[in-house]
């Protein structure tokens, strides 16, 4: 038989109702989604920080102020 744990306390799938499989049978889709989802969200900075990275190496050199020269 297959168990589930919930909250600490085993249950066997078989004994529970059809609607309390439902519901975690969506538990389960929404975990999924959720691990999609962030997986999706680390491409996605993983992109925008290379973007980032060649953006900084596409700008002109930063001048340099010598702030002796400036401040009297």
């Amino acid at each position: 038989m297959t168990q589930i744990n919930i909250e600490q306390e085993t249950y066997e799938l078989e004994s529970l109702s059809e609607t309390a499989r439902q519901h975690i049978a969506h538990v389960q889709m929404a975990d999924a989604e959720i691990r999609r989802l962030q997986a999706e969200q680390m491409i996605a900075q993983t992109a925008r920080a290379t973007y980032y990275a060649a953006l900084k190496a596409e700008l002109p050199a930063a001048k340099v102020i010598d702030l002796a020269s400036v401040v009297r």
